[in-house]
């Protein structure tokens, strides 16, 4: 089981954290422009960089079915292979196209359960420089309440710098 994450770390260490991790991907990533690429990169690096980060990776618009999500590069255990639009927390992102934190997974309608031991849960629409939705980018915790505003301003700052360019 995962170490609780909010009593060790405090919010400035967890800032620069993800400032520190955010600066190491934009230069991982320099010049790459496969998206695969680059959602895997940022999908392995996020999840070595916060031991609180059970599930992380992406759920990709499926150009075949525009109002459905297909699970893309992850870190983690098996994930649910597709999502319809309004449905769990990533289908619920991807139709507002706003970010999602969810402190008690086990209370949000319509959670889709893909690992038991999923706790709470982050997830950010991903969208392209046109300002399409291309992803939603989701983040599990086996942590009650791991994740917050800084969480969700940190993670939308960074796949805005990866994708929006």
């Amino acid at each position: 089981m995962a170490e609780p994450f909010n009593d060790k770390i405090l919010p400035a260490d967890k800032a620069g954290r993800y400032a520190a991790v955010a600066d190491e991907i934009m230069a991982v990533l320099a010049g790459e422009p496969n998206l695969t690429a680059r959602m895997a990169t940022v999908a392995a690096m996020l999840a070595a960089s916060f031991p609180h980060y059970f599930w992380t990776g992406f759920y990709v618009v499926d150009p075949g079915k525009p109002d459905e999500l297909v699970v893309g590069p992850y870190q983690g255990t098996l994930g649910y292979l597709r999502i319809a639009f309004g449905q769990g927390v990533c289908g619920t992102a991807a139709r507002s196209r706003q970010t999602q934190v969810v402190e008690d997974v086990h209370a949000f309608p319509g959670h889709i359960a893909c690992d038991s031991r999923s706790a709470s849960e982050i997830v950010v629409p991903v969208v392209d420089a046109q300002g399409h939705l291309i992803a939603v980018f989701d983040v599990d915790s086996e942590v009650p309440a791991a994740f917050d505003r800084l969480d969700a301003q940190w993670l939308e700052r960074i796949l805005q710098d990866v994708f929006a360019d």
